[in-house]
């Protein structure tokens, strides 16, 4: 008969956490660390020590927090009950003594996943919870239960005279007894027995009835005064309420149960929320074809607002505040060129950011421009540049809609500023689009029932809030899925479904936002399990992998790009002055439009007009006249204005005319008659200019204020270098060094994926093999955790023997660091000082010197 069982042959029960995790196989332990990622860093040395671990306070808080509120709720039932509290008894409590069908077929569920993530050990007939956790959720007067429930009779009565309690039990009508203790154990079973309770309870005052179901549902104390009323006084006298200090009583935990019908919340939530959708009946479900469609336009717009923002930064953007981030005035003015709300802005500035298009250029004086990433970005496919955009959005944790509100110290926090970073919005984001996705295709959520639904999942520990951070992300995710594209008409489009990772819809005739089935849609942590059985643990949501990242994001671009306009090689001249690009234009022509043209107006159609300033900023940038002309019969399906083209010519005669260059400024020109005009002009004063040569000007001015003066007088002129020729200038010169996109900020440690959990395991069960293998020993055996010590001459005496026998031993080595372990080994050899050995801890061949064995011992028979 092994130790481990009782005479009957079945399995004792664990005595600690430690040996419930030691009962467990390897894929239960590797939910556990996947569940929990903090106990995996560092890998524990064995099972004690990750028992040990999981019971820390910051631990613990960490595994509560990540609850739904059916298993929180089951937890606050256990730390109410007694410890150990048998399945019925925590069923009674959940359920009540009317019984609950749905409690009752969600709570077997609920028991595995506390018992799979280490909060709860033990069997169905002795359920424990770890005392951390139950000294988090127990009632005591500083920390109230959630449940409203209060101390036991016996905590309550702990510290009255034993001549009180007396009595107590003798205004109840109880025989009295020997000593408090039994006093205290007699006045809970008379609170515990519901037939009794009741005919006491039928003796009570109206009045008292009245106080108690004031108390019943919490908080549990009240005030009374050094002489109480008479229905007061009737609920002190037999023990229903108990004194905790002077002036304050409490209503003991036994009568709060029966007053409540054996509940331990007043209400519970076996099931979740569903989602429901949108608008009334007959209008909640959309066509998917068009909910795409809509997508695509606006996800058209988000590429065509970021390349907008990008271009409008091109020459160097705003200034970095001190503190970093950008300006309230630079917002503004960003607001106003986008023509968005100050909020949309900070959204486009904030994604541009985390996509690795926008950085600052770590000059002296600091600015905001495009990074090189920006101009390859640019060349990339539109679905291909989309997708990016969408990738980096899901996956960053800097939130846009912070900006403008106060961190701790009371600072306004800056669009591109620092204090933007919220480790939990990654999650919220595709645990948002995630419960859309489980929605029948092309049909929107009621945002309400979203929200219900998260708080549901990740309920709040304390009072509710509404405006709590993972409802305002979950609002601003809507509002930005539908701004990027990934959703249209608020329903979640097919390429952000393949963004996400999520399946194709079924076709279903249930509710929507139901599914047919209960395990089919449901993350895995709601489904049902069978009583005692371990629940597999919540799913962190979305792909952690970066393969299986980059294969949702091409597949996501595949299916967006047919949506998409095709860029077009034309526009359409007009007689007055304008260009009409019914669509989006291709990259060659698109660039060279915005030099030559300004855009007058946006929309399906974009239309471009044709200035003199227009015309000589394309001059600047080295084109010619004749250029221009063919570059637009090229490029036009209608005939070139007759207007469009003397205005090239008219600007491209007088361009270059006047030559600016630095003395500290000079004008030359050919024509002296120009020069003179120019000095006979009384808006020319400014300048300061005066003649030097018959050809040549000097102004006081530095060359780029004479050009803006000049320009403005109406002239064209051009600027030269020091040695005589024209200096082309061009619009999109400014670029950031090399600059990577800013690193999401992890909630707490990754999770681990399978080739470190399974190498997590494996360690994790040679350490126990270790330290809790039996050993003989010769002499004195050592101390629990302490190194065998064995002479040299021994160690060496005991690995040659092993060698021939092929026996595994039990060492203590130290190794050149000085830090000493534990170690089961299995020679194969010893030669030249060194023992050469299948190390189990490690599960692979090693060599150790001899001389760092501290001691070695020979494993038992058994």
């Amino acid at each position: 008969m092994s130790s481990d069982e009782k005479p009957d042959g079945r399995p004792t029960a664990p005595r600690s956490l430690a040996e419930a995790l030691r009962a467990r196989d390897d894929a239960s332990l590797a939910a556990l660390l996947r569940a929990r990622p903090d106990l995996v860093t560092p890998v524990p040395t064995d099972l004690t020590q990750l028992a040990t671990r999981a019971g820390t306070r910051a631990s613990v808080v960490r595994a509560l927090e990540r609850l739904d509120r059916f298993a929180l709720q089951t937890a606050e039932a256990l730390a109410v009950a007694g410890d150990p509290a048998s399945y019925d008894e925590l069923l009674g409590l959940m359920a009540g003594d009317d019984g609950d069908a749905a409690v009752a077929a969600a709570l077997p569920h609920a028991v595995g996943t506390l018992r799979e993530q280490a909060l709860v050990w033990g069997g169905d007939d002795r359920l424990r919870l770890v005392r951390t956790a139950r000294e988090l959720l127990s009632p005591s007067p500083q920390h109230p239960s959630p449940t409203g429930l209060g101390p036991t009779v016996q905590e309550a009565t702990a510290g009255m005279s034993p001549g009180r309690i007396q009595e107590l039990v003798a205004a109840a009508g109880l025989p009295s007894t020997h000593d408090a203790v039994s006093a205290a154990a007699a006045l809970t079973a008379l609170f515990t027995d519901r037939e009794r309770m009741a005919k006491l309870l039928g003796q009570a005052p109206a009045e008292a009835r009245e106080v108690l179901s004031r108390l019943v549902w919490g908080p549990p104390y009240g005030q009374v005064t050094a002489d109480p009323a008479a229905h007061l006084r009737w609920l002190l006298d037999r023990g229903l309420l108990l004194p905790t200090a002077p002036g304050t009583v409490v209503l003991p935990r036994e009568v709060a149960l029966h007053l409540r019908g054996g509940r331990a919340h007043r209400g519970t939530e076996p099931v979740p929320p569903p989602v429901e959708p949108a608008g009334p009946a007959g209008t909640r479900q959309g066509s998917p074809q068009v909910v795409d469609a809509t997508a695509a336009g606006q996800a058209y717009t988000a590429l065509a607002t970021v390349e907008e923002l990008l271009k409008d930064w091109d020459e160097g953007g705003p200034a970095v505040l001190r503190a970093g981030g950008l300006s309230v005035r630079d917002l503004k003015r960003t607001a106003v060129a986008l023509d968005v709300s100050e909020p949309v802005a900070a959204f486009w500035v904030e994604l541009a950011y985390a996509a690795g298009l926008l950085a600052s250029d770590g000059e002296a004086d600091e600015r905001y421009a495009a990074t090189p990433a920006h101009d390859e970005w640019r060349e990339r496919p539109a679905a291909d540049r989309w997708a990016e955009l969408a990738g980096a959005w899901l996956a960053a944790t800097r939130t846009a809609g912070l900006v403008g509100g106060r961190d701790a110290k009371d600072r306004t926090l800056a669009a591109l500023g620092p204090g933007l970073d919220r480790s939990v919005a990654p999650e919220v984001r595709r645990r948002v689009l995630a419960l859309l996705a489980a929605l029948p295709a092309g049909t929107s959520p009621d945002p309400d029932s979203v929200l219900a639904r998260l708080r549901w999942e990740r309920p709040l520990r304390g009072p509710q809030q509404e405006d709590d951070l993972r409802s305002r992300l979950a609002r601003w995710t809507l509002q930005e899925a539908e701004l990027l594209g990934i959703t249209g008409r608020g329903a979640l489009s097919s390429h952000g479904r393949a963004l996400l990772g999520a399946p194709e819809p079924r076709a279903t005739g249930g509710t929507p936002g139901i599914p047919d089935t209960p395990g089919d849609k449901l993350p895995v942590h709601h489904r049902a399990a069978p009583a005692g059985a371990p629940a597999a643990g919540p799913v962190p949501p979305g792909p952690a992998d970066p393969q299986a990242t980059a294969a949702a994001r091409a597949a996501a671009a595949r299916l967006l790009a047919p949506l998409l306009p095709e860029p077009l090689d034309h526009v359409l001249l007009q007689a007055d002055l304008t260009a009409v690009a019914p669509g989006p234009l291709q990259r060659p022509l698109a660039d060279v439009l915005d030099v030559l043209a300004d855009v007058e107006s946006k929309g399906g159609a974009t239309v471009y007009r044709f200035t003199p300033a227009s015309v000589r900023r394309a001059l600047d940038a080295g084109r010619s006249a004749s250029d221009l002309h063919a570059f637009l019969a090229a490029h036009s399906r209608t005939p070139v204005p007759q207007p469009l083209a003397y205005l090239i010519d008219d600007v491209a005669r007088r361009h270059g005319h006047l030559r600016v260059g630095a003395a500290s400024a000079y004008v030359r020109c050919d024509d002296d008659a120009v020069l003179n005009e120019i000095l006979a002009d009384k808006r020319s004063a400014t300048l300061r200019l005066r003649r030097l040569a018959p050809t040549v000007l000097a102004a006081q001015a530095d060359p780029a204020a004479l050009l803006e003066g000049l320009r403005a007088l109406g002239y064209a002129p051009a600027a030269e270098s020091a040695e005589g020729d024209v200096v082309i200038t061009r619009a999109d010169a400014r670029r950031t060094p090399p600059r990577t996109p800013p690193e999401p900020v992890p909630e707490g440690p990754p999770v681990p994926d399978t080739t470190l959990l399974t190498a997590a395991v494996r360690a994790i069960r040679a350490g126990d093999l270790a330290s809790t293998a039996p050993r003989k020993t010769p002499g004195t055996p050592p101390a629990p955790g302490e190194l065998p010590r064995t002479s040299p001459a021994e160690t060496l005496a005991t690995v040659q023997a092993a060698v021939l026998t092929g026996e595994a031993l039990w060492i203590g080595y130290v190794n050149a660091d000085g830090a000493a372990s534990q170690r089961v080994i299995a020679p194969v050899r010893v030669e030249g000082g060194f023992v050469t050995a299948y190390d189990h801890t490690a599960d692979e061949v090693r060599t150790y010197p001899l001389h760092r064995i501290t001691g070695v011992a020979e494993l038992a028979d058994d």
